[in-house]
């Protein structure tokens, strides 16, 4: 739900900008005020998990979510779908932490190694598989399927979890108001910086003051967090060799897959001429390929190691955009985007899984889910910078290359997304050469 809802409404914009009279300015808030809310509150909500019990987090979360996707649903104005979306976000922020905490909590050994496989899994195509049921509901039916598709798995969730999820200890300790205040507001300033500067270049100047003030915020945050009781993030967490390189890499790569794939979305429908249930069938070599290697991944990952899964995976990702540099303007599907798809798909079904279970392998109980808000923070955040650094590059080179549709300002940006994974691959050989969580049970 979480990772289909960061796109599949995309797809659905161009209906719901005609049914809902929505200004540009709007259009683009349907999208961003979700990404706020949830790339804003994540640490807070990853904590609350810790707090109040992560089962009782995570279905309040699923239910807030599935509410506010009924109010999107039936929204008549743009004002209602916006704060919708927004409250989406919410719940998103609350469940997405504690469903990680959960796996890490009520798991162990070969058992936890596969269900953060399959988590990894569904997380990881997600987003693919939200532009293809945006464009086969919208072809279909309405946009407002988009909205509605959450009901029913929403309701689901929320009867079963009682029933199939224990309920983790709760700590009677006190809400860190402070690192709560600073954390949130540095991260909702970090996003709505990217977002600016994705959408109106790094010289706006709401987007380089949200930037600095993000910066301020977090040192504020650092120096809480270092001196409060109970903090909202342990700097503990970020002490480990081996799980600070694990939350580096995996920012960096997602940084270079998740702008790949708002590049293709656009070449797709811009230079291809493709609709959007096309586009989002064109993904589908990419779904699966990651689907079918990270299910494989926890085997392999007691075999080999993490170090050597996420260096090979983030080596695969970067030749895959490399390939991509090499589009022609109007390549066959085979000759010129399969290859590359099936080594996207397969790089990030052997990279993100293994990033995860070296980020929550040796996290002590009580702190799985301010580990997993971290985790969660630190993968959409990454995502938020690929795609607004790749859209600088776009966009300075297509003024002098052809415009919008240009492919030698696709070439370049796809050249940035492939800078970003090898530095994720420098990042996990550096750091994780001695990290190999064990698949025996835990002692």
């Amino acid at each position: 739900m979480v990772g289909v809802d960061t796109s599949v409404v995309t797809i659905a914009l161009p209906d719901i900008r005609g049914a809902l009279d929505l200004s540009t300015g709007g259009l683009a808030w349907v999208q961003n005020a979700y990404t706020l809310a949830f790339g804003g509150l994540l640490l807070l909500g990853g904590r609350s998990g810790d707090i109040m019990g992560r089962r009782r987090a995570f279905v309040a979360g699923i239910g807030l979510f599935t509410l506010a996707s009924l109010l999107g649903g039936v929204a008549t104005n743009g004002p209602v779908l916006i704060a919708a979306r927004a409250t989406q976000g919410v719940g998103a922020a609350l469940a997405a932490p504690s469903a990680m905490a959960l796996i890490a909590t009520l798991f162990t050994g070969a058992a936890r190694v596969r269900a953060l496989g399959i988590s990894s899994a569904v997380t990881g195509v997600g987003g693919a598989l939200g532009m293809l049921l945006g464009g086969l509901l919208t072809d279909l039916s309405s946009w407002r399927l988009v909205f509605f598709i959450n009901l029913p798995i929403g309701v689901l969730i929320a009867l079963a979890a009682p029933r199939v999820l224990t309920e983790t200890p709760r700590r009677a300790v006190g809400i860190d108001i402070a690192g709560a205040v600073t954390g949130t507001v540095g991260l909702t300033a970090l996003v709505y910086g990217l977002i600016r500067t994705g959408s109106d270049g790094w010289h706006d100047v709401r987007a380089l003051g949200s930037l600095g003030a993000a910066v301020v915020s977090f040192v504020v945050f650092v120096l809480v967090e270092a001196r409060v009781p109970n903090p909202l993030v342990p700097l503990r967490l970020l002490t480990d060799r081996r799980r600070a390189g694990s939350f580096a890499a995996l920012a960096t790569l997602v940084s270079g897959m998740f702008g790949g794939f708002f590049f293709l979305t656009q070449y797709f429908q811009q230079n291809l001429g493709y609709g959007p249930l096309e586009a989002g069938v064109a993904f589908l070599p990419i779904v699966g390929t990651q689907f079918a290697v990270v299910r494989a991944a926890p085997r392999l990952l007691a075999r080999f190691g993490a170090c050597a899964l996420v260096t090979t995976g983030t080596l695969l990702v970067a030749a895959a955009l490399l390939w991509l540099t090499t589009l022609d303007p109007h390549p066959g599907y085979a000759a010129g985007l399969l290859g590359p798809f099936l080594l996207y798909g397969a790089g990030g079904g052997l990279s993100v899984m293994p990033l995860m279970a070296t980020i929550l392998s040796s996290v002590a109980p009580e702190d799985s889910g301010a580990a997993a808000g971290v985790a969660q923070t630190v993968l959409w955040s990454g995502a938020s910078l690929g795609v607004s650094v790749m859209v600088t590059v776009f966009g300075a080179v297509a003024k002098h290359s052809g415009g919008p549709a240009s492919t030698d300002a696709l070439s370049k940006t796809f050249g940035t997304g492939a800078a970003f994974a090898l530095l994720a691959s420098l990042i996990a050989y550096s750091t994780l050469r001695s990290a190999r969580p064990s698949s025996r049970p835990d002692t």
